[in-house]
Order: C-alpha cells, then structure tokens, then sequence
C-alpha cells in the first residue's frame, strides 16, 4: 500500500491515532466505548478474577496430560508470559510485573475457552527477569544475567515447540524487551523449524490507552515504573497485593534537555526508546531510592479498566488471526531453509507413527550451538 493510500482513524486527540484496518478499529471502539461497555468487556473475561497458578485445568503443567492433548488440537497457540522480580515501591509487591501478565493471560484463556477453543498457557519461565542497568542495587530487584534469560526463553520455547506447541506468543510485562527478542532471533537461527513465534510488549500493544486523556476515567500522567498505571492495574487486577497506605510518589532525574528518549510505551514518538541508553538519566538507587518513578498515588482500579480490556481482546484477536492463517496442526512454509523431507519426522503429532522429537534433530548452518 502506498503512502498515500494509508487511511488513519482519528480521535478528539491529535496525538492519538489509529490505523484503519482490523487492530486500529477494533482499538478505536474501546477507545470511544463508554465505560459501561468496557465493563461488559472485562466481565467476559471474567477481569478481576483469582489468580489460576494453582487451579487445575489452566496452564499446561497444571493440566491432567490427555486433557492438555487435547485442548492443543483445538488450539496450538501458546501465550507465554514473562514477568520479574522488581521492586515496585513499598505499596506494591515485586512480584507485580508476573502477576500483571499471568492474569491477563487467564482472562485471555477463559474468554476462548468460551469460544470453543481455548488457548493454551505456560507457567512463565522468568520469575525473576533481566533488567536495565538503571535498576542496579535496587533491594527487591533480582537481576539475572541476560544470556541466562535468553537461554532459558530459547529452551523454554524448544521443549513447547516438541510437545507440539509451535505457535508462541511470548507476553512480556517488563523492561527486558531486548532479551527476548533476542531469544527469539537465536532460536530460528540455532534449529530452523518452521513456527510462529512473536513477543509482545503488551503495555506498548496497548500504548494510546495509557495515554492521559481529558476524560474521567483515563490515567493523569505516563506509564513509567511502579507508578500511576501500573499501581491501577494492580488495584484492579489484585488489589490485595497493594496497600495504598504506603505509597509515595517520586520522580527521576534526567541529564538532557526533554525529547531525546521516550517513555515506557513510546507516548511521544521521541529518537530514543528509554532502553537505547544509559548516563542521561541518574540511576534508581540514587534518583528514585522509593522504587517509583511518577505518581502512584494517583491510580485507582477504575483508570486500569480500559488498558485491561484493550490488550484482552488485542490478544484474542491475535490468537485468532494466527489460527486463521494456520490451523490446528498446520505451520507456515517458506519459513526453514531445513530440507522438507528432512523435517517431515518432527512435523509429525508427538508419539504417532514416524514422529521424531526435536532432541534428535541435526545440527544445521551457522549458528547451531556443538
């Protein structure tokens, strides 16, 4: 399509815009939906809900082995979700970026369960997390070396790739993005199988709903750490792991001029993401000891309810779309440069006749690890 031809969907807000197509419009209703239809978003995802670590039946490794079977020949797609250990004031708790993403992963799982084909959850592999080298010396952040995190993520994605899960969307909820991207670039690389497998940022899937707005029920200020837009989401999502009481708002201290690096979600289109440098900002343990960068104190679990609906039904639509263009079974071709007769074994259903598990496959090109 050509420049020219590009058609945008406008808002009463020059900075928000949306592409005329499936995403930009089904964000454009959500972004002009009164408040009464975005609840009746959230109830059918069932938003909030208890967490379902630990109910049967709702990630895959706490799902009898036949009833996971089965639910995957239905639906291939696998959501990944990847959360941290961070210190996110002393209102919230640290484990606040894994329980974000794993609950809207439930939501997601519940909704298409609904639909006839359920999605499938894995526990998520990093409860700990890389980390931007701001976050240093920070009590509560656990940093783990980023060849470690990729290494697990490639892994992780190798071993669901053999039980027949060779459709992955690896939902991110922290600032790591560069780890995981990276995890997944090696793992084409290094094994060269035919699959689809995306990350997504999911706050940044979702960024013009973070945007503040003149509206009632938008956030005040911009997603930045621990701050008014996570804390909402907290309060809706598990509000008994927030504790108001203790919140204090505090902000950084930057060393340039305002418009060379952007914040979280990219509101301000600026040159720089936040995570293309280092130096031009002070680091947390000096700037910002209280583990939060804006203003906490401002969230409530209302100002949380159109994000949330935003990204449940972003990512039911890419579920969806994926299993349009490759059904239960099938994967793209023009995606290996494998021999097809070669990979044809480990193409097959696990355990039918001729399968071969990917432990068995050759090492091919150059960047296969001997």
């Amino acid at each position: 399509m050509k420049a020219k031809d590009k058609t945008w969907l406008l808002t009463d807000y020059p900075e928000i815009i949306f592409e005329d197509n499936t995403v930009g419009r089904m964000k454009k209703e959500l972004f002009d939906a009164p408040m009464s239809e975005i609840e009746k978003v959230l109830e059918e995802y069932e938003i909030p809900s208890e967490s379902e670590l630990g109910k049967a039946g709702c990630y895959i490794q706490n799902t009898p082995r036949k009833d996971a079977v089965e639910k995957r020949k239905k639906n291939d797609v696998v959501l990944i979700p990847i959360g941290c250990s961070e210190n996110h004031g002393d209102h919230a708790n640290t484990g606040l970026d894994t329980f974000m993403v794993t609950q809207i992963c439930e939501g997601v799982r519940r909704y298409t369960a609904k639909q006839g084909r359920e999605v499938n959850l894995a526990f998520t592999p990093i409860n700990y997390g890389g980390h931007p080298y701001h976050h240093m010396g920070m009590p509560g952040t656990v940093i783990i070396p980023p060849e470690v995190v990729r290494e697990m993520l490639i892994y992780t994605m190798l071993g669901l790739w053999n039980d027949g899960y060779r459709k992955m969307i690896l939902v991110n909820n922290h600032g790591h993005l560069w780890t995981l991207v990276d995890a997944i670039q090696e793992f084409m690389k290094r094994f060269q199988l035919p699959a689809v497998v995306q990350v997504i940022d999911w706050h940044r899937a979702v960024r013009e709903f973070f945007m503040p707005v003149d509206r009632e029920d938008s956030l005040e200020t911009n997603f930045i750490h621990a701050d008014e837009s996570e804390t909402a989401v907290g309060l809706l999502m598990f509000k008994d792991m927030i504790q108001m009481e203790y919140v204090r708002d505090a902000f950084g201290e930057s060393f340039l001029p305002e418009g060379h690096f952007d914040l979280s979600v990219d509101p301000y289109r600026r040159p720089h993401r936040w995570s293309e440098g280092e130096g031009h900002i002070a680091i947390e343990r000096f700037a910002t000891p209280e583990g939060v960068v804006g203003a906490p104190s401002k969230a409530t679990a209302e100002k949380a309810k159109r994000p949330i609906a935003a990204i449940l039904k972003y990512l039911t639509l890419t579920v969806n779309d994926i299993l349009d263009a490759f059904p239960p079974g099938t994967l793209p071709e023009k995606v290996s440069l494998r021999d097809p007769e070669e990979l044809a074994p480990f193409l097959k259903e696990p355990w039918s006749e001729g399968w071969k598990s990917v432990y068995e496959l050759p090492h091919t090109g150059p960047f296969h690890k001997g």
